[in-house]
């Protein structure tokens, strides 16, 4: 369905009482019960977020990514599914997607990722993790920790 404002494809499923807010883009994904989507925030195919999840503005929920139940996600998240990019083949033709492997993310439930947080792919943050405003995720979060830093660093316990 596109609107003018937002672009939500037939293929999304989407729980009840989902809010989203204008020019969101989501394709292929799945969206869960009482969840709230931010402005301008995409989320890509092979992607779910959970039950009462906040998915604040600008973020950008890539293919591959799995966010569970009451999850808050703050403004300007960009998750990342690939740890070796490349546009094009070692022969120079452009890549396609049988060209790459997905790289696959798991927020756990009632996890917490600051504003401009960067999530590498591959990486678990765990059950009431807190990961701290513009960290750099590059390994597992332990459920309860407190992250930040670039790359993101234990801080403390959240317990």
């Amino acid at each position: 369905m596109s609107t003018g404002i937002n672009t939500i494809a037939n293929d999304v499923k989407l729980g009840k009482n989902v809010r989203i807010y204008n020019f969101v883009n989501a394709y292929g994904c799945e969206i869960g019960d009482n969840s709230r989507i931010g402005t301008f925030v995409e989320i890509q195919k092979n992607s779910r977020i959970g039950r009462r999840c906040k998915i604040s503005s600008h973020t950008f929920i890539c293919e591959g990514v799995t966010i569970e139940d009451e999850v808050f996600i703050g403004h300007g998240v960009m998750f990342i599914n690939d740890p070796d990019p490349s546009a094009v083949n070692p022969d120079g033709t452009p890549q396609t997607d049988e060209d790459w492997v997905c790289v696959p993310t798991l927020i756990k439930k009632r996890a917490s990722i600051g504003s401009n947080a960067t999530i590498l792919s591959g990486v678990t943050i765990g059950e009431g993790a807190l990961v701290g405003a513009g960290a750099v995720v590059t390994r597992d979060v332990p459920e309860n920790a407190v992250v930040a830093g670039n790359p993101a660093i234990f801080v403390r316990d959240r317990r």
